[in-house]
């Protein structure tokens, strides 16, 4: 009898910490390929270059999410088939998406929710 096993996969590391998708159960997201759709938008700059862009009003002693975090989460929730802002509100504690914006699964802090990102639409 074989047993096939594959390699881990090795990502960026988030926060000092190394991330590696091994497969093999424990908490689980069923959006893997987020990771990838990240890693591009951060070679490209896309989410740092738009924020640039808008003004923010806010005082920045209150501010939790910044307009780049708040644009990257909801560009790869778009673009990973969550068209509507509400679903950021589950996908804000999601392991995968939280890695995919550079916050650690369990003790990293939470994705902005769909009021936060609807300020800004």
């Amino acid at each position: 009898m074989s047993e096939d096993t594959l390699p881990a996969f090795d990502f960026p590391a988030v926060g000092r910490k190394k991330v590696t998708a091994a497969f093999d159960g424990g908490r689980m997201t069923s959006d893997g390929g987020v990771s990838l759709l990240a890693a591009a938008e951060r070679r490209l700059g896309i989410a740092r270059t738009l924020a640039a862009l808008i003004a923010d009003p806010r005082n920045p002693l209150l501010v939790t999410h910044s307009v780049a975090d708040i644009l990257r989460a909801r560009m790869l929730a778009i673009a990973s088939g969550y068209e509507d802002a509400d679903d950021l509100d589950h996908l804000r504690t999601d392991p995968g998406f939280k890695l995919a914006c550079g916050r650690l699964p369990d003790s990293g802090a939470e994705l902005c929710s769909q009021p936060t990102v609807s300020r800004w639409a």
